[in-house]
């Protein structure tokens, strides 16, 4: 392929009209953006008008950050006890005190960076979240979101100005970041996925670099390596492309990727896993405990009767004290599942422990489920609405693809990114292959949900699009370079891009204040009774 001109971000004597009217659309575009992020998260306040967390998810996080600098404790026990604090995004285990406590169920990396700043400005200015949350809270998501709806701006324009060749898709596609995406809808929100988006931004910028430019510069290597962790720590399907640019860096530079990209990546895989241990005792994450744990012991299966009947027999008793473990005179039985799912708990010890019929026995096992607790949401027969999880997988694959919850149907400006890969796919060279690497983790990303279990396939739950895919967001943005170069001069292509753009943005615009809410496709099809 032919390489694009290379295009100076400074000013200098070689810039033309075009290349300064360009950039001044470039800062007009962003200071927009940015305003308008800034202006709804101002605006914005929960239901109850208590604070501006919008829903459990967030509010999770929060949760969290409050705990740590208030209480300087990952439980969050204390902070839930204000209902408006609440969150059913929480998991309950030993904590190391011996104790069982609540604790948020989000990857707590980011938990402990948002403190940070909460810290800051509570040992700076005065002000505790808990007596002035609009304050704190605004000033924080400011910061944050703020921070990252700047780098993904800057990132795509990075890649525009080095690898598009006309002024249209270069400007076309920064409107898009700027107007066209749901990113910018969860700019009012705490969220994972905005740091995902804008992490796989700057790698998939340093990873071209590197693969389509053959460059081998220390910053390339490393940002490739840092920020695709970043994404992968934050969103778990971006492991897909933390491995795969991955071993494109270490096809292209292996030694440079060895000694820059494995590190840097390495920096923020073990700060994940450290947090995470320092909060839950674990190098699993919670959602990786949702089973019983380790086998303690058996019984036969004629205590089953026993059981139900909420008598702790002597030979539980038994199997339990082989293991160090004496049950006080406060154990009882619950039983979960008549015949088959008992749990013990002892409340004189603090411990629980699971007892599971199975063909042959009755099997008592370590506690590891995180998510069964009595006030739980997460258990059978709790959840509601679109939690239940779509029954049919083709009705789902349609609704995510272009139904109600449709990447294509809510933001059919991604009808561009799909006709620029095919005709990436149809020449030869790096094209080609990039093109390939989207195709490939897009297909990775969208089949993983998918084909999940029915409890999962909920859409994301209640959100205004499909949250779990816009971490792809940025490598889509790229493939529409292709269309939109060959649409400079085709006024039926810059209208057509033009009103795609336009509905996309409506979209995005639907649940600006709150994109914890069901997206307008869903809402309008369930007005007019196509949905149970």
């Amino acid at each position: 392929m032919t390489k694009p001109t290379r295009v100076s971000r400074k000013p200098d004597r070689s810039w033309t009209d075009a290349d300064r009217l360009r950039w001044a659309i470039y800062w007009l575009l962003i200071a927009v953006c940015l305003g308008n992020a800034v202006g709804r998260i101002w605006a914005v306040t929960a239901e109850h008008g208590r604070h501006p967390f919008l829903s459990a998810n967030d509010r999770s996080r929060w949760a969290t950050v409050r705990a740590l600098v208030d209480h300087q404790t990952f439980a969050i026990d204390e902070v839930i006890q204000d209902r408006y604090w609440d969150s059913i995004d929480k998991v309950y285990h030993l904590g190391p005190d011996g104790k069982y406590h609540y604790y948020s169920s989000k990857p707590p990396l980011m938990a402990c960076v948002l403190a940070g700043e909460y810290w800051l400005i509570k040992n700076t200015v005065g002000m505790e979240i808990s007596e002035h949350p609009f304050y704190v809270g605004r000033a924080v998501l400011i910061a944050t979101n703020g921070l990252l709806l700047f780098g993904l701006l800057w990132a795509t324009i990075w890649i525009v100005e080095r690898y598009a060749k006309s002024d249209f898709a270069r400007i076309g596609i920064v409107a898009t970041v700027a107007f066209g995406t749901f990113l910018t809808t969860y700019a009012v929100t705490i969220n994972n996925h905005s740091l995902a988006a804008t992490s796989v931004a700057i790698a998939l910028y340093c990873g071209l670099r590197v693969w389509c430019d053959g460059r081998g510069d220390a910053r390339y290597l490393l940002g490739a390596g840092f920020f695709a962790a970043c994404a992968a720590v934050n969103d778990l399907p971006a492991f897909s492309f933390f491995g795969l640019l991955g071993l494109a860096m270490l096809i292209k530079r292996p030694v440079g990727t060895l000694v820059y990209g494995v590190p840097a990546a390495a920096l923020i895989l073990g700060a994940s896993l450290l947090t995470n241990y320092i909060a839950h005792q674990s190098w699993r994450p919670p959602y990786a405990h949702r089973a019983d744990g380790e086998v303690l012991g058996t019984l036969e299966t004629k205590l089953h009767g026993a059981l139900d009947k909420k008598e702790v027999p002597l030979v539980l008793k038994d199997v339990l004290e082989n293991h160090g473990i004496e049950l006080s005179q406060q154990a009882e039985i619950i039983t979960r599942e008549t015949g088959n799912r008992w749990v013990v708990l002892d409340m004189g010890i603090d411990r629980r422990y699971a007892v599971q019929r199975t063909e042959n026995n009755i099997e008592v096992r370590d506690w590891d489920n995180w998510y069964d607790y009595d006030t739980s949401y997460w258990k059978p027969g709790v959840k509601k609405g679109v939690d239940l999880g779509e029954k049919s997988i083709g009705r789902y694959a349609f609704h995510v693809t272009l139904g109600h919850h449709g990447i294509l149907s809510l933001t059919p400006v991604w009808l561009l990114s799909l006709l620029g890969l095919g005709l990436w796919l149809g020449e030869k060279g790096t094209h080609r292959q990039v093109a390939g690497f989207i195709v490939a983790l897009t297909l990775i990303c969208v089949l993983f949900y998918v084909f999940r279990p029915l409890k999962d396939r909920n859409y994301g739950g209640m959100t205004s699009g499909f949250r779990w895919a816009f971490w792809l967001i940025p490598m889509w943005l790229t493939a529409m370079i292709p269309v939109l170069d060959r649409w400079k001069n085709a006024r039926w292509g810059q209208l057509l891009f033009a009103v795609l753009l336009l509905f996309s943005a409506i979209s995005a615009s639907y649940s600006a204040l709150n994109p914890w809410v069901h997206p307008w496709m869903y809402s309008y099809m369930g007005y007019l009774g196509w949905l149970d």
